[in-house]
């Protein structure tokens, strides 16, 4: 989303940091989205804006590596926290980035779009996106509990997380409320609140992945969202083939 606001908008730090401040207080109440306007706004000792001196190359503590792992162990697309590591991955490349940068160009289209219309429809599509990769995470603890035998309580585990922790986030009381009245929800997105939630985001989510196509903007986790939402809401996938070439 800070990438879409800097390099499709071309919008500057103060006015990205008054776009997170308004989305932290809303539906996208959360401790990162706070931090996010927090870092934005923060200016070195000499006045000038710390983050654009901040290298572009994001290390990992190895918990989104080990959650991607146990997701394939378990057989659970767990595709945007897979995504999100892979994307540190690249960004660690930096060298052949610099290099590849001065080898290859992106589109040369002019974008054109109201600013306003574009950050309602962006909010829309990171909440749709979020929302999605709950549902993946609880995926992978329902699996797991299934294969080792464990009994979760899984609106407990999101009121501990809402506690405290860096996922800390407000629709945390919806998943909650979610699996309080029903404890045995095949998916977060099959609970009334979070179906209505990305029916009404999902054109957002289009429009943001397509842009960032379009652009050059690589959204890699936007895209990983909108891919699994279609695969998840489609009856019949062409997996059928790939049994036939097996």
């Amino acid at each position: 989303a800070y990438d879409l606001m800097k390099n499709v908008l071309g919008m500057e730090q103060d006015e990205m940091a008054n776009v997170f401040d308004e989305w932290n207080k809303g539906e996208l109440d959360s401790f990162l989205i706070e931090i996010t306007r927090d870092i934005l706004k923060f200016k070195d000792a000499d006045g000038q804006y710390l983050l654009p001196k901040i290298c572009d190359t994001a290390g990992q503590k190895g918990t989104g590596k080990w959650t991607s792992i146990s997701a394939m162990e378990y057989g659970v697309p767990v595709t945007l926290i897979g995504e999100a590591v892979f994307a540190r991955c690249l960004s660690a490349l930096k060298e052949e980035r610099v290099a590849a940068s001065k080898v290859f160009s992106g589109p040369t289209d002019e974008f054109t779009c109201d600013k306003q219309d574009f950050v309602d429809n962006l909010k829309k599509a990171l909440y749709a996106s979020k929302i999605i990769s709950y549902a993946q995470g609880f995926m992978l603890l329902r699996e797991a509990a299934k294969v080792n035998n464990w009994k979760l309580n899984y609106g407990g585990i999101a009121l501990m997380w809402r506690g405290g922790c860096i996922i800390r986030s407000r629709f945390l009381g919806n998943i909650t409320d979610a699996y309080r009245k029903n404890p045995d929800l095949s998916s977060l997105l099959m609970d009334p609140f979070f179906t209505s939630s990305i029916s009404s985001s999902q054109s957002s989510l289009r429009l943001m992945v397509s842009t960032a196509a379009l652009t050059g903007v690589p959204a890699p986790t936007f895209a990983a969202a909108l891919s699994f939402f279609d695969g998840y809401r489609t009856g019949t996938l062409p997996a059928n083939l790939l049994q036939a070439q097996r």
